[in-house]
């Protein structure tokens, strides 16, 4: 947000709470009917924006840069598996860096033979802002859809490095534009080394809040000390400039290289840490996805504002806008097509497999939505500059243009050409179900281990010992057969399973537990925090009722 006296008003502060509430609103209605949130967000936002008499909120890109992007990669990159990231390292180069460059040096021609009177430079920058696609929607909808995991993999990876690439690009046209720029050697000096120092500094990071969260054993403050990770990094490798102000460190991907060693040692962790990183990471996710769709549509005034002051016939500055929101969707299709048949040593996915069929490689050539980013590297492209209005003008055009058009076609398209992959989901649930039989062969090993060494030393009578050995028996064949129920039996058959029948008995035998416990206290026979501490063990009962049975089953 902007203000004229430099601080943030009452008004605009009062204005950002109605949009964080409304953009949530909207956010849970689209889950609720099974909706596309982004798009429903925006389409909105848009609306409002043209509403006479409505605050206006100005994007400020450092506070996107700073504070929304770096949460957004961090969990991101925390879900993403490191082992995936890097059998997919060649299609997610190809994608996040080449096509990156690619679309912003085609995109730079085109404006330029279209607006003669705009610098070369200036259109390079124009190219950067919208050349870094953000799979946010496209994940969601792949998601949903049932999209192989390599292509998820693809997708995800490609949205975690080309913001990187695309913000070096960009700062290497601003430098042009301004007259300090280098050679090509030096823009590619400069990118080598944003690369190096951003992942060293993430990794370094990375391990030394391993090492700190090894001494701390507490899940509150491990979980908030996570939280200024991606923030950390990404300040660190942007402030780290060793040998001079055109080379320092990459702050996207110090946060990645974090995020991604930081998910990937999670399985390490303790299961309180785990489970309660993942709601953190969730709520913060959901708020700053709402927020930036959101603030995306409010930016509309801004655009038609600046438009009306370029100096150009706006049936020009339109046509042109519209141009380049062709040319940004439509140069990525060849662009993927060309990099998956090329020979063995640029094939997409990997060179020891097969490219994809062409079904798959259009849909990845579809998903190419842009976001905030795009939004807030034009909004801070500097005063002075040749073409300002013009860039952010189009940037906002491709930014809206391809999340409205790629977003509310991809989900028909996905149906259409039928690139679900069934067998996928068979080899899931084979090699789920074998893994769960190792466990419970463990488990059972452990328990005769345990049945000499601890349950004999007891001063008990045996058919007692029994009955204990027995009870924990149980337990794992009883947690063993609701997973094989979940994993096996149909959607109609887990409705009707016993394994269905006594998890609901117990939740409802729960709840009435629950809702007693609530009568004593309304009744003043039990303390608030008394009733606190009985309702956090009744919850966590709660949630270990067949999870993995009941979640398929809602």
């Amino acid at each position: 947000m902007a203000s004229t006296c430099g601080k943030i008003t009452r008004v605009e502060i009062l204005t950002l709470m109605a949009v964080l509430a409304g953009s949530l609103a909207l956010t849970a209605l689209a889950r609720r009917y099974n909706l596309s949130a982004p798009l429903l967000v925006v389409v909105v936002a848009l609306g409002v924006a043209l509403v006479p008499g409505v605050p206006r909120l100005e994007l400020e890109p450092e506070l996107v840069l700073t504070v929304v992007l770096p949460p957004l990669l961090y969990s991101t990159s925390l879900e993403s598996s490191l082992t995936h990231f890097k059998r997919a390292l060649r299609p997610i180069v190809a994608l996040g860096v080449v096509l990156v460059a690619v679309t912003a040096v085609v995109v730079a021609f085109v404006v330029h033979l279209l607006l003669p009177d705009v610098p070369f430079a200036s259109a390079l920058v124009l190219g950067a802002v919208v050349a870094p696609p953000d799979a946010v929607t496209a994940v969601a909808i792949g998601r949903k859809l049932g999209l192989p995991r390599r292509v998820m993999t693809v997708l995800t990876g490609e949205s975690l490095v080309n913001d990187a690439a695309a913000l070096t690009l960009y700062k290497v046209a601003l430098a042009a534009v301004a007259g300090t720029a280098g050679s090509a050697g030096h823009g590619f000096a400069v990118f080598g080394v944003a690369t190096v120092l951003g992942i060293a500094v993430g990794l370094a990071i990375g391990a030394a809040v391993v090492l700190i969260r090894r001494q701390l054993d507490d899940p509150l403050i491990e979980s908030a000390f996570g939280i200024i990770v991606p923030f950390a990094a990404y300040v660190a490798a942007e402030h780290l400039h060793p040998f001079s102000d055109d080379f320092g460190g990459s702050g996207v991907l110090a946060v990645v290289a974090a995020g991604l060693f930081l998910g990937h040692r999670s399985i390490y962790a303790s299961p309180a840490t785990r489970m309660q990183d993942r709601s953190v990471w969730a709520s913060i996710d959901v708020l700053l996805e709402s927020l930036v769709f959101a603030m995306m549509g409010l930016q509309l005034p801004f655009v038609l504002e600046g438009a009306q002051h370029a100096a150009r016939d706006n049936g020009t500055l339109a046509l042109v806008a519209v141009a380049v929101l062709a040319v940004t969707m439509l140069v990525r299709i060849p662009a993927v097509f060309v990099s998956a048949y090329l020979p063995q040593t640029v094939r997409l996915f990997g060179r020891d497999r097969a490219a994809p069929s062409w079904r798959t490689l259009a849909v990845v050539s579809w998903t190419g939505m842009r976001g905030v980013v795009t939004l807030a590297a034009a909004a801070g492209v500097p005063a002075g500059t040749p073409g300002r209005e013009e860039i952010q003008l189009f940037a906002f055009t491709v930014a809206i243009g391809t999340v409205l058009i790629q977003g509310l076609t991809l989900p028909p398209l996905i149906r259409v050409l039928k690139v679900q992959d069934p067998s996928e989901a068979e080899r899931d649930e084979a090699e789920e179900l074998a893994a769960r039989e190792v466990a419970k062969k463990a488990a059972h090993e452990r328990l005769r281990e345990i049945s000499r060494d601890r349950l004999a030393s007891l001063d008990l009578p045996p058919e007692r010992i029994d009955r204990l050995k027995e009870r924990l028996e149980r337990l794992v064949d009883t947690r063993y057969r609701f997973a094989k129920a979940a994993i096996t039996l149909s959607g109609e058959e887990r409705a009707g399973s016993p394994q269905a029948q006594f998890a609901k008995a117990r939740r409802e035998l729960l709840i009435t537990q629950r809702k007693a416990m609530l009568e004593e206290n309304r009744a003043g026979r039990l303390d608030d925090e008394i009733l606190q501490k009985v309702l956090r063990e009744l919850d966590l009962e709660e949630l270990s009722v067949s999870t993995t049975l009941t979640n398929r089953l809602s």
